[in-house]
């Protein structure tokens, strides 16, 4: 199992017994609008059973803060690691995410041998385009009606995209 450490923050793969915290977090309002619909049945079935992505639950402290995905393309053709990231509200606004993202892609492009990364924070996610252009991430364009919001309707999504030398 890989466990990644940075100065303030564990990276470790999700586990069963991750479930409840982390649906707990993406429940928040400030989290779940951004998210979706989600409950500790689609945690453990999109994050933990789903061996296309790998989730990593973010320890501060030693409570559950937060999850990274990634998604990795293998085809070397199109090589690129996708991420997410969900911070719960109590963690937002201290640099984690930015330390979460970070450390993850410092390990993707070290252990893993990537070049390319992207991310598609909701265009209307201020703070969350904030974190990643700190990272590096520069907009590559607006993904029109890319996921559907809670109430139904359709939203935008920025796709944003990073190349290794261009990691700060």
């Amino acid at each position: 199992m890989t466990v990644l450490r940075g100065e303030r923050l564990v990276l470790r793969p999700a586990v069963d017994a991750d479930v409840d915290a982390l649906a707990a977090i993406v429940a928040e309002p400030e989290v779940g609008r951004w998210w979706g619909d989600y409950d500790a049945e689609r945690i453990r079935r999109d994050h933990l059973e789903d061996t296309r992505s790998e989730t990593f639950a973010v320890e501060v402290d030693g409570r559950i803060g937060g999850l990274v995905l990634v998604a990795e393309e293998e085809d070397p053709d199109y090589r690129h690691a996708a991420l997410d990231i969900g911070l719960a509200t109590a963690f937002q606004g201290r640099g984690l995410g930015r330390e979460a993202l970070r450390v993850v892609i410092d390990h993707l492009v070290t252990a893993r041998g990537h070049h390319r990364f992207t991310i598609d924070p909701d265009v209307d996610n201020e703070r969350a385009i904030r974190c990643y252009r700190a990272v590096g991430f520069k907009p590559v364009g607006v993904m029109r009606q890319y996921s559907r919001a809670v109430r139904g309707e359709w939203r935008d999504g920025l796709l944003m995209d990073l190349l290794a030398e261009e990691r700060r």
